[in-house]
């Protein structure tokens, strides 16, 4: 069973020396506006448009009647649904479009689009230091690059959807503040086609121990939210929860320590203020039992107007300092040995 710690959101969080910092406009054009709730419409209702559209596309081509006095007995309209829908199946299925290169061709970090919805949720970082960090944790005694130097981020909450995640490594801006990094993301995402697409192009990571294991292996830098989706349903409007309450599960979740003790990198905690807040849901006790059970979330969520766009909420990240891990020799055999166990219990 998931333990959760809550969280009451109703004071501050504690001053601290203030090294990152990104202030946006208290008020956003409309332009952005209307370019946020598109996007949002567009890339995470495209888990209903598409598969909506390929219905359609589908029952125009069946509709349109034969022509038999031209080749093939179809007519040009029926072609133009038939390929359409064609075109449509090999692009959400297949894609070479989705490959990380063409995200660079792209230059997807890039895109304005990222930079309307900063404004949109007042993205704002918070950290005591200014990216070279050495601290006790290293028992090495060297120093320690919080933005280029190998390290597993651990996001929490996760929020409906883990936009603090997304932040953290979309805009190229956020690189600043977080560094280069692969998100690691739940296998369900292949069910947002242009979302799917996107994360793609983020050289994503799925979120199963093997291909976690791959990528921190090759010496990349990895994002992860370790609640994953159990903590979808911790929070409000859960029994005996309060709106102002975020909750994250952390007593549970083991496995990104034990990842950082075989491959001996730290992890950054970091707690993003608001992530909880962006959409709203229903509380379907039987949709979390099977989600649980399945490990792929079935959440009914809403935002504003009752559609897939997050609330404008300020999304506040406080990045705590490296947690290293106590320098070991590992081996296949370690997972279960005591001594192990000792030294994931003690940086948990």
């Amino acid at each position: 069973m998931s333990h959760a710690t809550t969280i009451t959101n109703n004071k501050r969080p504690p001053k601290r020396n203030i090294n990152s910092l990104i202030v946006q406009e208290k008020s956003i054009s409309i332009l952005d506006d209307f370019t946020v709730k598109l996007s949002s419409l567009m890339i995470v209702g495209s888990i209903i448009w598409v598969p909506s559209l390929l219905v359609y596309l589908y029952k125009k081509w069946k509709k349109t009647k034969h022509d038999d006095h031209v080749d093939g007995g179809d007519t040009k309209k029926k072609r133009l649904y038939r390929n359409l829908l064609l075109a449509l199946i090999a692009c959400t299925i297949f894609g070479p479009h989705r490959h990380y290169r063409v995200g660079k061709w792209l230059k997807v970090k890039h895109w304005k689009l990222w930079n309307a919805w900063l404004r949109y949720i007042a993205f704002q970082v918070i950290t005591d230091h200014d990216g070279n960090s050495t601290t006790s944790g290293d028992r090495s005694g060297g120093s320690f690059d919080m933005k280029k130097d190998q390290a597993i981020l651990a996001f929490s909450p996760h929020g409906i959807f883990p936009f603090s995640l997304g932040f953290a490594v979309l805009p190229e801006r956020a690189k600043e503040y977080f560094g280069e990094f692969r998100p690691v993301v739940a296998t369900a995402t292949k069910f947002y086609p242009l979302l799917r697409t996107i994360l793609q192009w983020l050289r994503k990571v799925d979120a199963s121990k093997e291909d976690v294991d791959r990528a921190l292996s090759q010496g990349y830098r990895i994002g992860l939210a370790p609640g994953g989706i159990s903590e979808m349903f911790e929070g409000y409007p859960k029994q005996g929860r309060h709106p102002n309450e975020e909750c994250i599960i952390l007593n549970s979740r083991k496995g990104f320590i034990k990842m950082a003790l075989k491959h001996q990198v730290p992890i950054i905690p970091i707690y993003s203020f608001g992530s909880s807040k962006l959409l709203k849901r229903l509380e379907l006790p039987l949709l979390e039992k099977v989600s649980n059970w399945i490990r792929v979330s079935l959440c009914i969520f809403y935002g504003v107007c009752g559609l897939p766009i997050p609330f404008r909420k300020k999304l506040l990240y406080v990045v705590g300092e490296p947690i290293h891990p106590p320098h070991m020799k590992y081996t296949e055999q370690d997972d279960k040995s005591p001594e192990f166990e000792k030294q994931v219990e003690i940086m948990h």
